[in-house]
């Protein structure tokens, strides 16, 4: 078999194979490119009260006023996935390890800001394939990588090789018409 045909044949069956992955990495990652745009992909950072650094209520505090709120996805302070902490903005993102929820506190006052759906984590979890599970997180993302990359590169030889064998042909017939000649 030349290698022409062999990178044909698994050039094709391995696009057919991995197609699918392809499609929703395309489609998750363009959406998460545009998160920042669009409050339904992630809610926007809210402003929190006027305060410096050392006016930021205690992780503790915070939890308390996020508990207070009474939201399904908050039961127990080992609901709490993340919190992440906007200083600029002076406000705690509270993340629920359930259903992508988000709560914005006040990081001055306490007071809830914001109660909404992280749209952009199930994006994610489906763009790295761990939605499906951890062994295709680990396992089958970095396969359908490679994959890639060899489609890249038999993608190119089946683009290069003929034109390097008319070249080679070229070549030849000038040889043989420079030596008949």
């Amino acid at each position: 078999m030349n290698s022409f045909k062999f990178f044909w044949d698994t050039h094709k069956w391995i696009g057919i194979s991995i197609s699918a992955f392809l499609v929703i990495t395309a489609v998750t990652g363009f959406l998460l490119l545009l998160k920042k745009e669009y409050a339904w992909i992630q809610p926007p950072t809210q402003k929190g009260s006027p305060g410096n650094l050392e006016s930021f209520l205690s992780l503790s505090d915070a939890w308390r006023h996020v508990e207070a709120a009474d939201h399904p996805d908050f039961q127990h302070v080992d609901d709490i996935d993340r919190i992440d902490v906007r200083v600029d903005k002076r406000v705690y993102k509270v993340r629920s390890k359930h259903n992508h929820t988000e709560i914005q506190i006040d990081a001055v006052s306490g007071a809830v800001l914001s109660t909404a759906t992280r749209t952009s984590d199930w994006l994610e979890n489906l763009h790295d394939g761990s939605w499906i599970g951890k062994p295709v997180h680990d396992y089958i993302m970095p396969l359908v990588a490679i994959a890639v990359l060899f489609m890249v590169f038999s993608g190119l030889w089946l683009w290069l090789q003929p034109k390097w064998k008319r070249r080679q042909r070229k070549k030849r017939d000038e040889r043989a018409k420079a030596g008949s000649g």
